[in-house]
């Protein structure tokens, strides 16, 4: 059977969370890490998909979901309105109190990060839009991650939005080639992060 890319659709929720896990430590498997399975969905997926789902993309293998593409538009927006629509029904599920004997664990950190909620990089405002993409291995090094983003970008274009941005870990090497590939460059870089970026629209 082959690959395909499609919308997202509300049924598809549960399986790209499981995904999220799959892929969750710079693209390996994370799920011997986390006791709470939806907990990196609920960060890293849930948000995106829900608030907007125009920008979300499945990759299909026998049509079974194998990667997605998610993102938003303005990232100030959007955490404004994780903050306002997302985030607190969360923080009552998870209290920090729960979780202060194991702030260091794996769950313990996602949590601090529920408390905390997304943020919006300060000096990234040029480039508002960002994105997130996950592949499960057999859907890896056979080009469509490429074709996600460029499906992901052509909508962004097709929205006018001006540039791009995306964060990533200093140890997914493979991750950063792939964006420098893609066209994107590093804008910022941190103690174990980069963040990387892509101008959509010439002034």
């Amino acid at each position: 059977m082959s690959f395909r890319i499609r919308p997202y659709h509300p049924s598809d929720l549960s399986t790209l969370y499981r995904i999220c896990m799959q892929v969750g430590t710079n693209g390996k498997d994370a799920s011997h890490l986390y006791r709470d399975p939806d907990i990196l969905g609920h960060l890293f997926v849930g948000p995106y998909v829900v608030q907007e789902p125009d920008l979300a993309f499945v990759l299909t293998h026998a049509e079974k979901p194998c990667g997605y593409m998610i993102g938003t538009r303005d990232s100030k927006l959007f955490h404004e309105r994780c903050e306002r629509d997302w985030f607190p029904v969360l923080r009552e599920r998870y209290p920090l109190s729960d979780y202060r004997a194991e702030a260091k664990s794996a769950d313990g950190k996602m949590v601090s990060l529920i408390h905390r909620g997304h943020r919006v990089e300060e000096g990234l405002g040029a480039y508002p839009a960002h994105l997130h993409i996950d592949l499960l291995p057999l859907a890896q090094g056979q080009g469509w991650g490429q074709k996600l983003v460029q499906t992901f970008l052509s909508r962004l274009r097709l929205l006018k939005v001006p540039a791009v941005h995306l964060g990533v870990g200093k140890q997914n090497e493979n991750a950063i080639g792939f964006y420098e590939h893609m066209g994107f460059h590093v804008i910022e870089e941190h103690r174990k992060s980069l963040v990387m970026g892509m101008i959509l629209q010439q002034r």
